[in-house]
């Protein structure tokens, strides 16, 4: 039988996520529909799955405009870099974790017994928020919204606190934590020989990790360890980011 869906947030506690938040909603429903994963809800509908996915683009779209603003002298390979950072998964569900999003979300019985809640319920419920807040009051407030909790995100990647070489991070916690180096294994190519892009799986001994696309190997295998890097926090596995240099790496 599927979950029974839990019971909707009572109105002080919408108005408790609006505090903690910083934005009050004039449509609720909106903020509801954002905290609700499907689990939770009475059809799928009624979730946050339908703003998650215009949240992702809200999300990308200001980070673009900031650096495309911010930066004029950069490459869009550089500004790629640091947007994938910032966008990810990962920035994602710890802006949540720092939000205290958990707080208020909404799921059915059978996976509220499920702890840790997973990085990915977590980071579509971050983009949800982001697509709420926009339809609710239009672009500025979002941009507000995001500019309070993602920019200081844009300045750990800049200064090369985080996002610019996951394979360094990835091999060091594999040699620490296995006592084995990471390998990177090549799936799949498509594309003329001139601009061929290439997925690529990380794996340490026998686990092997979600694989990802890039436009050169490099950039595959940077990404792939990403995705390493994110399975293995979700997994519980403590991950330390080196402290660089500050410095405004390809800029």
């Amino acid at each position: 039988m599927p979950d029974e869906p839990s019971l909707p947030p009572p109105s002080d506690g919408l108005e408790a996520c609006e505090a903690r938040i910083g934005y009050a909603f004039q449509n609720r429903s909106l903020l509801q529909a954002a905290v609700t994963h499907a689990s939770g809800a009475q059809h799928r509908l009624a979730s946050n799955e339908r703003l998650e996915f215009l949240g992702d683009s809200i999300l990308g779209f200001v980070v673009c405009d900031r650096l495309y603003r911010e930066f004029p002298g950069s490459l869009e390979g550089d500004l790629t870099r640091i947007k994938s950072a910032v966008v990810s998964r990962e920035t994602c569900s710890r802006i949540s974790r720092q939000l205290g999003l958990i707080d208020f979300l909404i799921v059915g019985k059978g996976m509220s017994i499920h702890r840790p809640v997973p990085n990915s319920v977590l980071s579509d419920m971050f983009e949800s928020l982001v697509a709420a807040i926009y339809l609710d009051g239009g672009i500025e407030p979002a941009r507000v919204f995001l500019e309070r909790w993602v920019g200081p995100e844009i300045e750990k990647v800049i200064s090369g606190k985080e996002g610019s070489n996951h394979k360094s991070l990835l091999q060091q916690l594999a040699q620490g934590t296995f006592g084995v180096a990471p390998t990177y294994e090549v799936l799949d190519e498509v594309g003329p020989d001139h601009s061929k892009e290439f997925q690529i799986r990380a794996q340490i001994g026998h686990r092997r990790y979600p694989p990802a696309w890039g436009r050169n190997k490099k950039e595959a295998e940077q990404a792939a360890a990403r995705n390493a890097l994110e399975a293995l926090r979700e997994e519980g596995v403590e991950l330390v980011l080196p402290v660089a240099p500050r410095s405004r790496p390809g800029l």
